[in-house]
């Protein structure tokens, strides 16, 4: 722990001594292998190594900084730790707390895709996946429910989300479409209705001090934060550039049409993509993934969410799975080669999806405080928050025709029962999701192998 500096009246110590590179380099490696939980896991993480334990950070410093992450696309946990890394060591502290963070689940991910792609047959692995693949469906009805509860506070929110819903269920309209007009729903009815669309996602007042951060309430913004134009330009043509250059090489390498191209456009399109947090853009993902470019199947999609949940990092990992198994269907190298091609579609996917995760921070943090809570800017969230719950019913959906009705026989009562289960647990008793899905995992394979599923 960073050692605290002196102490002042009252007994109240001081404020941390300034944290070295190397020390914050450390913790973020560290954060890298205990990011369980998902996006709120995650953040609780941070608030209470960073906030309450270590006081790099003030807690009001740390909610003005999420709420920011949480009007951007993607993934607002490794958002947060690429701003407050930039914060503390400017634009390479930012580069080092995102890529850390990611670096393991990443590892992790490949890995168990590979066992999942080559030993996935072994009645043991595929019973683990029998009973893991209803907890998955409980697990998307608990984030619907969770998200819409706190989203869809008035019936005009309610309507946004069921025409989302009936949308991308029943017409197969595409994932961007809708969240453009829920954005232009938002905006008309910040405009007009200004008392139904003011949410936006704020986290209340903040009542808790952990004494003296290092940097506080009222810390002057340090100088490589504040806006330059100058700057952000830099900024932002060097993430133009890494991108035009990750398209290029694949292009020069292979060609446009190649798998692995157009899983790198694809997912830029995705990461743009991502309000509202990883189940948002699950069905994007399953639209395009699935049923476009067919680099896996259903069910695969839902054994892939059931490693992402079960790994560090944030949950959107799951695209590494999905460019995994698409580079070793595809056998881009050759059938002998299949993990390679697997391995280098992960690392694609990865790249492409996270990118502008370091863009939005380092160019829009400076902007922070000219922006944030004002409802021209929130209201078009609100409005696609509530769409994004219609779209993650969709999903539960999509993943329940396939977990219950696996073929056109008798539904899969055993599978059914185990959903039901696993919702309980989730929504009643609170159980930790990574015990659930151990549990239900152990389940499946003790009735595969002994015969009863």
């Amino acid at each position: 722990m960073n050692a605290a500096g002196p102490v002042g009246a009252g007994g109240v110590a001081g404020p941390p001594a300034p944290v070295s590179f190397g020390e914050a380099f450390r913790f973020w490696l560290r954060l890298g292998f205990i990011s369980f939980g998902g996006p709120a896991g995650q953040i609780a993480v941070m608030h209470t190594e960073l906030v309450e334990r270590r006081r790099w950070i003030s807690e009001k410093r740390f909610l003005h900084a999420l709420n920011y992450c949480m009007l951007l696309p993607g993934p607002e946990a490794i958002q947060l730790a690429i701003y407050i890394g930039w914060l503390l060591h400017r634009v390479r502290g930012g580069v080092v707390a995102g890529v850390l963070f990611l670096l393991p689940s990443v590892f992790i991910l490949v890995a168990l895709s590979w066992i999942y792609m080559a030993y996935g047959e072994l009645s043991a692995v595929a019973g683990i996946f029998y009973g893991i693949k209803p907890a998955v469906v409980a697990i998307v009805i608990a984030a619907a429910w969770r998200i819409g509860s706190r989203a869809l506070k008035h019936p005009s929110l309610w309507a946004i989300s069921v025409a989302a819903f009936v949308a991308i269920f029943a017409f197969a309209v595409p994932f961007p479409a809708i969240v453009i007009a829920a954005a232009v729903a938002g905006a008309l009815g910040g405009r007009y209705a200004p008392q139904v669309f003011a949410g936006g996602g704020g986290h209340g007042g903040v009542r808790t001090s952990y004494g003296p951060a290092l940097i506080d309430d009222d810390t002057p913004t340090p100088e490589h934060a504040r806006y330059s134009l100058a700057r952000l330009s830099r900024v932002l043509g060097i993430g133009l550039a890494l991108w035009a250059a990750g398209s290029g090489a694949l292009i020069a390498a292979f060609s446009w049409e190649h798998t692995a191209t157009q899983m790198g456009w694809f997912f830029t399109k995705a990461a743009l993509l991502t309000f509202g947090g990883a189940y948002a853009v699950l069905p994007y993902v399953y639209q395009a993934a699935v049923e476009q470019y067919q680099w896996l199947t259903a069910v695969q999609m839902i054994d892939g969410l059931a490693l992402g949940e079960t790994t560090p990092g944030p949950l959107i990992m799951v695209v590494a799975f999905v460019g995994f198994v698409g580079g070793w269907a595809k056998e881009l190298f050759g059938p002998e080669h299949r993990f390679l091609s697997g391995t280098l579609c992960a690392l694609v996917a990865t790249f492409f999806t996270f990118l502008p995760s370091f863009i939005f921070i380092l160019i829009g943090g400076p902007l922070v405080e000219t922006t944030h809570g004002e409802l021209k800017f929130t209201a078009p969230l609100t409005g696609i928050t509530a769409a994004v719950v219609g779209v993650i019913v969709s999903l539960a959906v999509f993943f329940s025709r396939h977990v219950f009705f696996p073929s056109a026989a008798a539904p899969d009562w055993i599978s059914a029962a185990g959903a039901a289960i696993a919702l309980v647990a989730l929504m009643r008793f609170r159980v930790d999701l990574i015990a659930l899905i151990l549990a239900m995992g152990g389940a499946g394979m003790v009735l595969r192998l002994s015969g009863l599923a």
